[in-house]
């Protein structure tokens, strides 16, 4: 029967007075893992007071040692590897900030090759603390990362817009069949939410309007508001913040995966475009959804309405003939006109985040945290630009 190896030999530190008066620490056994992960402590500490007897002075200094320097004798180590040479250089670095040197003796050439890569003027004798940029240049640097990032996003919403007048010329370019599964689960998955957002968006607002327009006697002018409140501002803006908080996130989170599992690579190496396979059947499901939601969140949202009208009172007939006095079919088609530009830049920032999505599993969620915070700033920015535009058009 084989003999069995032998354990390895405990890792001990033990200090002892040094020929020439400087301190001596003599290490022994194996600097393993396991053996320099229990004597870390002990050593970093005994190397502290072997620093702080060299600074209080000693005997005149012999054989080339000075009073700050430690001596280590390693001719007892039996084994040493990469945690050993950790440990080593620990010592060295924690007698440096001490202004001690720290010198080895006894190591085995093999062992020594794991220290030669370092070199010991890379220890500063006091604790490095790395300068901090001034607030000026960190505000800079965001600017310049938030500009890139922006620009980032406007240039791929351009691809996607190229890709789908492509798709318009040569239609078998496009999976239709995961763009129709996609309107399925954004568009019809999304009813329920939208109607129930848009009939509370049409209550509230008809109830908050009631009691303002009270005092005036003019409840009935509470169509005329809200009607042009959803069906040119609300309507759109609400729609697409469900979208951009329910798909844009599912796209990030989709392609993210894929992203991270490295399929998306695989389709890369087999010449197919990522862009156009994955994010172009959902950027089309995106702009064709958002209008229809948009609608459909506009009609209950007007039944919101009417049911605080009438519960004031005001024939249903008013309210209806105050809705249409109110609403011209400009209002009607600017609010869908928004709701398509959000509708293509929720989808396209959820896929790009997705495209985007670093490695890890951390990096999915921050990937879809950063799908919803980019689409809603991007909606809000473009309901400014329509609002600048609709202004200077009179509509």
């Amino acid at each position: 029967m084989p003999a069995l190896p032998s354990p390895p030999t405990p890792a001990t530190l033990e200090a002892r007075p040094g020929e020439s008066g400087s301190p001596c620490l003599v290490l022994s056994g194996s600097l393993d893992a396991q053996g320099a992960a229990a004597l870390w402590r002990a050593a970093v500490e005994a190397v502290e007071r072997a620093a702080g007897a060299g600074d209080g002075g000693s005997a005149v200094a012999g054989a080339g040692a000075a009073a700050n320097t430690i001596m280590v004798e390693a001719s007892a180590v039996a084994s040493c590897d990469t945690a050993g040479a950790a440990l080593l250089l620990e010592m060295r670095r924690t007698a440096a900030r001490r202004g001690a040197e720290l010198r080895l003796s006894g190591l085995r050439p093999e062992f020594d090759r794991l220290l030669a890569p370092f070199d010991p003027g890379e220890f500063p004798s006091g604790r490095f603390r790395p300068p901090s940029p001034p607030v000026v240049e960190e505000v800079g640097r965001m600017v310049v990362a938030l500009a890139a990032d922006l620009r980032a996003q406007v240039a791929f919403v351009g691809e996607m817009v190229v890709e789908a007048a492509g798709a318009v010329v040569a239609p078998r370019r496009v999976r239709w069949k995961d763009a129709l599964l996609t309107m399925e689960r954004a568009g019809v998955n999304a009813l329920p939410i939208v109607a129930l957002l848009g009939f509370l968006v049409g209550l509230i607002l008809a109830f908050q309007a009631a009691v303002a327009l009270r005092q005036f006697a003019a409840e009935t002018f509470v169509a005329n508001l809200v009607a042009i409140g959803l069906l040119r501002e609300l309507g759109p803006l609400m729609t697409a913040v469900v979208l951009a908080g329910r798909s844009g996130s599912a796209f990030a989170a989709e392609i993210g995966t894929m992203q991270v599992n490295e399929e998306v690579a695989a389709l890369s190496t087999m010449g197919l475009s990522p862009a156009r396979f994955l994010a172009l059947p959902r950027v089309i499901a995106g702009v064709v959804v958002t209008p229809m939601l948009t609608l459909f969140m506009n009609v209950v949202g007007l039944l919101g309405a009417a049911a605080v009208v009438v519960s004031l009172n005001i024939p249903p007939t008013t309210f209806l003939s105050h809705v249409r006095s109110a609403v011209t079919t400009g209002d009607l088609l600017g609010g869908l006109a928004m709701s398509v530009v959000f509708g293509l830049l929720v989808s396209a920032v959820g896929c790009y985040r997705g495209l985007q999505t670093g490695a890890g599993a951390a990096a999915v969620g921050l990937s879809t945290t950063a799908a919803v915070v980019s689409g809603i700033v991007l909606i809000v920015a473009a309901d400014g630009v329509f609002a600048v535009i609709f202004y200077a058009l009179g509509i």
